[in-house]
């Protein structure tokens, strides 16, 4: 029991903590400001002091007066009543050094429960019941590229399709009233599509780790591009396309059998599209959602980046209208969304370099023999050209940076006797050729660095270094395809800025719940993510966030990042969805599902 207990409040608050105090048989201590000497709570209490002038922050506020006062007077005890400083967890600490007892929660609760997300985690872990917040999910429609419709190892197939993040949040929607989630599944987990029964080998089998390396499972496809029931069995809640663009989901033909020759169709809206003129926002604007999620926009920086940059897959325009530039169209998009009252969550995009397909493959992968570096640097291998760099320097034509820029030499042996890990040599196309005169043109070719990013090309053949010692890289420059250049880095990060800008800003105007996927992705690629026990990389394979193909995500990487779309959701609406446990979802799924 307390022998005295300094009140730090004032007014009908202290004058009832006083009367408790007397009935306890507790010595009560009020404290007051020059303003208050002559207030009730300070006439009642057995004792009085004067903390600080008029103004609260002088005095009521004022953490070092209040514990000064209560050494003071040898108060045991300090009760804060409310407002004040009863929420001040670094007063709570405070008083804790000092030995006095603060009639309240800990330090701990109060940051837990002062701050909104930490709260409803703590809520949340105590099995109180999900609730919605302020956001219907009675009809949820999902919008968006490959992410979203569950693609993964490099096919769309059914297993995939059921651990898409949309599916995952719709099954957490249920919880409060969400309705059925309608996905447009394929026939089978082969993955791959047929065109008139005949399978195209552009959309082959899924991919599955053999034990050495990626490698497709054997097996024709089933699911038919062309197949009528398919549409007439919709309308589907997720109408997420693979390889669409962010302008794509505004074209009225991209669901139409006849644009699939000139590239103008989608085989995968083609399937389940009601018509060959309804858009994918028009259809999903036709099921009247309550709430959608969007996330597009990567399609239109990673076409350019894993064709290398080759100018065969253009950058999306970050500013244009509606349909042309990605501003104009994000905004449509949203604006349309949102035009009825529907509420929802939106992502930005990731900067390319942070996944596998970028990664995996070390700038420097050639190791060479004795014989071989004297091959390539010699009079049939590189000298020439190097000697020609020389010319061009002394005709004034490149400067002695550039010349050392774009110098070719193999080793065999780094400084401290060990393997010598050669940088490939590429085309560049930021770099000119050099016309020396009488005929001489010396290409635009140097040694690749470690701001320059090799695609994974093929799976198999970049995990065993057979392309490399096909000569590719070292007597065969790689072609602008196989390589983004830092060059080209810097103009993918600077369109996705742009994107990522746009969409922010939008989120914001529109109060829309807004995940940072670009910060994920980059915190995945730099060290990764722990949940439930599972720290999630970005190491092709083993690293458990990225599917077989080096883009998309595994199962867990699909949970993952659904977890954060309902943090996001969470955050801005008010409802309190639990993440799912991702041990349930594998990294890989086996040869036989």
């Amino acid at each position: 029991m307390f022998k005295k207990i300094l009140i730090a409040n004032r007014g009908e608050i202290a004058v009832r903590i006083i009367r408790a105090c007397r009935e306890m048989d507790i010595m009560s201590v009020a404290i007051c400001s020059e303003a208050d000497k002559d207030a009730l709570h300070a006439q009642l209490a057995d004792q009085t002091i004067c903390i600080g002038p008029a103004p609260a922050k002088d005095s009521y506020l004022d953490m070092e007066r209040v514990l000064g006062a209560a050494m003071a007077v040898g108060a045991d005890a300090i009760h804060p009543g409310f407002g004040f400083l009863s929420e001040n967890s670094k007063f709570v600490r405070m008083c804790e050094k000092c030995n006095i007892t603060f009639i309240g929660p800990s330090a701990e609760i109060i940051d837990r429960m002062g701050n909104k997300s930490a709260a409803r985690k703590t809520m949340m872990d105590a099995g109180v019941p999900v609730v919605p917040g302020t956001a219907d999910f009675t009809k949820y429609i999902a919008l968006g590229d490959s992410f979203a419709a569950g693609y993964s190892d490099n096919a769309l197939f059914k297993k995939g399709q059921e651990g898409a993040y949309t599916n995952v949040m719709a099954e957490q929607f249920k919880l409060v009233g969400g309705g059925d989630f309608k996905i447009p599944f394929t026939n089978d987990n082969i993955g791959g599509l047929l065109f008139g029964g005949q399978q195209n080998p552009d959309f082959g089998p899924r991919l599955y780790f053999n034990g050495a390396a990626p490698v497709q499972v054997v097996g024709v496809p089933t699911t038919e591009v062309f197949n009528p029931a398919i549409a007439s069995a919709g309308p589907y809640n997720n109408t997420g396309v693979p390889g669409a663009k962010s302008f794509h989901l505004l074209s009225p033909t991209y669901g139409s059998a006849a644009g699939l020759a000139n590239g103008t169709a989608n085989p995968y809206y083609v399937r389940f599209a009601p018509n060959g003129s309804t858009s994918v926002l028009a259809y999903a604007m036709s099921q009247t959602p309550t709430f959608f999620s969007l996330w597009i926009g990567n399609n239109d920086v990673l076409g350019y980046a894993t064709t290398g940059g080759d100018g065969s897959n253009p950058i999306t325009p970050a500013t244009g209208v509606a349909g042309v530039g990605f501003d104009g169209t994000y905004t449509a998009l949203v604006n349309t969304l949102t035009s009825a009252g529907a509420k929802g969550v939106v992502a930005n995009i990731p900067y390319v370099n942070s996944i596998p397909f970028f990664t995996t493959v070390p700038y420097n992968p050639l190791v060479l023999t004795q014989s071989s570096v004297e091959a390539l640097n010699g009079v049939q291998g590189y000298a020439r050209y190097n000697g020609g760099l020389d010319v061009a320097l002394a005709k004034g034509l490149i400067s002695a940076e550039e010349k050392a820029a774009r110098t070719i030499v193999f080793k065999v042996n780094g400084t401290d006797g060990k393997p010598f890990n050669n940088p490939v040599v590429i085309v560049d196309e930021y770099l000119t050729t050099i016309n020396l005169g009488g005929g001489v043109i010396l290409p635009n070719y140097r040694q690749a660095t470690i701001d320059d990013f090799l695609v994974l090309k093929s799976k198999a053949d970049s995990l065993n270094q057979t392309f490399f010692q096909s000569g590719n890289g070292s007597a065969i420059p790689l072609a602008d395809r196989f390589v983004l250049s830092k060059n080209e880095i810097t103009e993918l990060r600077t369109a996705t800025d742009a994107y990522n800008a746009t969409i922010k800003s939008l989120a914001a105007s529109k109060g829309l719940a807004f995940v940072d996927t670009n910060a994920i992705m980059k915190q995945i690629a730099n060290g990764g993510i722990t949940a439930n026990g599972y720290k999630l990389t970005s190491t092709f394979v083993s690293g458990g966030a990225f599917s077989l193909d080096g883009v998309h995500p595994s199962p867990r990487g699909y949970a993952l990042i659904a977890n954060k779309f309902l943090e996001a959701i969470n955050l801005k609406y008010g409802s309190n969805f639990k993440g799912v446990d991702l041990s349930n979802y594998p990294i890989m799924f086996p040869k036989t599902l």
